[in-house]
């Protein structure tokens, strides 16, 4: 860091001083009073206006304020059932893909291992495979996680698991030979088609 010659730096002010004196100018607008005029050079920050801050409120204001409008919360919903859920799901996973005669039954009385069971066809392994898959997607977006799945790889009979609900997507065939709400519908008579 250079420090400037102490030589010219005496002579300088000396010539400053006396040029204030004659180039003083009177301004063309007239000045306000208690108020100098502002200057402002280019690129330099322009003050900004001070605002009036709002006054805070007193609780008296804002009880009154809220009075007759206030609402009341809402009240919480009630809790759904897990497999009434799931079992909205795989039916809306099954009818995407257009699954043939879908059945629900509710097997709560004659079983602990699920609470309802699904029975779909599909035309072919293929359509098998994609209702199957669907199911496990739906399922998987909404944050359910399928216990199991049989029969994928053959395509005559899947069974996807989802913890409360079984989805048994099979072809027409099979369908037939194995007759599952025959077998779990006796006892209750209570089935549901979608």
């Amino acid at each position: 860091m250079k420090t400037p010659p102490k030589t010219k730096s005496a002579a300088k002010p000396a010539k400053a001083a006396a040029k204030p004196a004659a180039k003083k100018k009177t301004s063309a607008k007239p000045a306000v009073k208690g108020k100098a005029p502002a200057k402002h050079k280019l690129g330099a920050a322009k003050p900004k206006p001070k605002l009036a801050k709002p006054a805070a409120r007193t609780p008296a204001k804002a009880a009154t304020k809220a009075g007759p409008k206030a609402r009341a919360p809402k009240p919480a919903a009630a809790p759904q059932d897990p497999s009434e859920v799931l079992t909205k799901l795989a039916l809306a996973a099954l009818e995407d893909l257009k699954g043939l005669d879908i059945k629900v039954l509710d097997v709560r009385d004659l079983t602990t291992i699920a609470d309802n069971m699904v029975i779909c066809t599909g035309t072919s392994n293929r359509h098998v495979k994609s209702l199957a898959e669907n199911v496990m997607e739906k399922a998987r977006d909404k944050g359910h996680r399928p216990l199991g799945v049989e029969g994928l790889n053959e395509g005559e009979w899947v069974l996807v698991n989802l913890n409360g609900v079984l989805v048994h997507v099979m072809q027409a065939q099979a369908r037939l030979h194995y007759q599952l709400e025959k077998l779990w519908d006796m006892g209750s008579g209570a089935s549901a088609a979608a």
